[in-house]
């Protein structure tokens, strides 16, 4: 018989290795440590990089000089070379920091040399504070330039680079120092105070100023201590500004027009926080693309854009411009509202000519409707328009440029709904300015801002204003009104009567915190505009004023910060 016995061969376990930290993020010259463990083996490592050196101990230092990099640092088993891990490093360049043609922004250059997001904190000393935005860095793309702005003039600021690359990793640059200029902001005087144990709404200011232009600064950006964080002069002499307002990259877009006409020797001019003119559009180029357009009604001719713009989601802007008709041997002036596509091409026209009725005179004819403000409606594509010189505020039938231009409702003295919570006539808004939706939905019931001039007011029949007993003919109100578009009622939710009389401008908005924000673009004494944010109650207190003087303030705004998405 014939026994077979048979066993097992044991066989070694595999060797791993692994590396610490997996990705690390340094200066040029500089060390990073690494540890390698490699299990089932006690023997030691070989250390290796693609560039720089790195020593037994896996000790690494990046290669000096001013080109960010990319490093494998790799730990190889000694007794099984196909085993080993390896780790990345950015080795970044420190970055640059130089002036621009704005004495308050300088110019921040970095290349990270991989694919993440740069953005620079910066501030008085070196807590720093400020952030602005954060940009991307492509892998193998070139420096990463930012525009850090929001300094007080002639001032010493500190500012780094934060580097967060797509794996995880994170870089900050070495600090430098930055010395803005002095500003010549031609003797305007902006002095703001918070109310003992009030807390503003953060952020800061932004001013669109009329006046004594060019000498004056027409635009400007204060925090809320009043100090000028930001400034913009062209100098366009004739021209003034309305609006600025800032866009989804970052830039600012300003409508320049006429002191005296609406929409003569229109600008519409895109520039970047340096001042530098990305693109802009006159009224002879305006023109000329209304000429080429295909669209219903664009065959029209415009004295030019003026008073307000909004920009879509998709990237078209909507804008005001004014047009002239002949009627009964006079020259009337009206407003056409213009859909310009991403190539600044007219898409879709609406003529206030066509519309409404050109007997209907409450204020200012010939200057007939003076169009001062636009708002789009997301809910469902529409848009609301601001006309003046009829009291009204205009839905009209937009539908992201596929609607009829049908007129939906009127709102205000006159139009299709009741007001309730208030005296109809009086208590309307009269030859209003800056509206805002105020709630997150803009359709059905919805809420809405309006800063009420109350230049031409009504008063019931019977009502002497101005005498004894009687309410004064001139005063202005802030007015946050809850609409229902079903019902056709407007609702007064918020009704303060402002402190001084605004003869023009102006605008209101709810800001963050739920405060209310309104201007009063002539408030006073003299040549001046006064801003408010008051607690939104039936006696609402005033949690922080601006009062600009040496210049009237056609609109002041509350604004997150000097970049899009990021909150001071």
């Amino acid at each position: 018989m014939i026994i077979f016995v048979g066993g097992c061969v044991s066989q070694a376990p595999a060797i791993s290795v692994a590396i610490r930290p997996p990705a690390a993020a340094i200066a040029t010259g500089q060390t990073v440590q690494f540890r390698a463990t490699v299990t089932n083996d006690t023997t030691t490592v070989i250390w290796t990089a693609s560039t720089g050196t790195v020593d037994n101990n896996g000790n690494y230092t990046a290669p000096s000089g001013a080109q960010s990099v990319t490093a494998i640092v790799t730990a190889t088993s000694t007794t099984s070379p196909t085993r080993s891990a390896s780790a990345t490093v950015h080795v970044v360049a420190t970055g640059q920091v130089s002036p621009t043609a704005n004495l308050q922004v300088a110019l921040y250059s970095i290349s990270a040399g991989a694919a993440g997001n740069v953005s620079v904190e910066f501030g008085t000393d070196l807590n720093y504070g400020l952030t602005t935005w954060s940009q991307p860095q492509t892998q193998g793309g070139g420096p990463v330039q930012l525009f850090v702005a929001g300094m007080r003039g002639d001032t010493e600021y500190h500012m780094k680079a934060i580097v967060q690359f797509s794996d995880g990793t994170q870089f900050t640059d070495a600090d430098h120092t930055f010395t803005t200029g002095v500003t010549n902001h031609g003797g305007l005087s902006i002095q703001a105070t918070t109310s003992p144990g009030m807390a503003p709404q953060g952020g800061v200011e932004l001013l669109d100023m009329l006046g004594n232009q060019p000498t004056v600064l027409p635009l400007g950006v204060t925090d809320l201590n009043g100090n000028l964080l930001w400034g913009y002069n062209p100098e366009l002499a004739g021209l003034q500004a309305n609006p600025i307002k800032m866009l989804t990259n970052g830039d600012f877009l300003i409508n320049w027009s006429s002191i005296t006409v609406d929409g003569a020797n229109s600008i519409l001019q895109e520039i970047d926080l340096t001042g530098t003119v990305i693109w802009q559009m006159t009224a002879a180029d305006l023109n000329a693309a209304l000429a080429k357009a295909t669209c219903a009604g664009c065959n029209i001719t415009v004295l030019g854009t003026h008073h307000d713009f909004v920009q879509l989601p998709n990237g078209h802007l909507i804008v005001i411009a004014a047009l002239q008709q002949v009627i009964s041997a006079t020259t009337v002036t009206g407003d056409a509202i213009i859909d310009l596509d991403q190539n600044h091409n007219a898409a879709w026209v609406w003529n206030e000519f066509d519309h409404l009725e050109t007997n209907r005179q409450p204020m200012g004819f010939p200057d007939w409707t003076h169009t001062n403000a636009v708002i789009y409606s997301a809910d469902d594509g529409n848009l609301i328009i601001s006309i003046r010189h009829q009291n009204w505020l205009i839905k009209l039938d937009y539908a992201n440029g596929t609607g009829a231009g049908d007129i939906l409702w009127k709102l205000g003295y006159q139009g299709d709904f009741t007001l309730v919570g208030g005296t109809d006539p009086t208590d309307w808004f009269y030859a209003q300015h800056g509206p805002s939706i105020v709630s997150t939905n803009t359709t059905g019931q919805f809420s809405l801002a309006v800063f009420d001039n109350g230049n031409d007011r009504v008063f019931p029949s019977g009502v002497t204003c101005g005498a004894i007993g009687a309410p004064a003919c001139l005063y202005s109100t802030a007015q946050i009104l809850q609409i229902d578009e079903t019902a056709k009622t407007a609702t007064f939710e918020f009704h303060p009567t402002a402190p001084t009389y605004s003869f023009f401008g102006g605008n209101a908005a709810v800001l963050k915190n739920g405060n209310v924000e309104y201007c009063e673009s002539a408030g006073g004494p003299g040549e001046a505009g006064d801003i408010y944010e008051v607690t939104d109650e039936s006696n609402p207190e005033t949690v922080w004023h601006m009062n600009a003087a040496g210049q009237y303030v056609y609109r002041g705004q509350r604004i997150p910060s000097l970049y899009p998405g990021v909150q001071w």
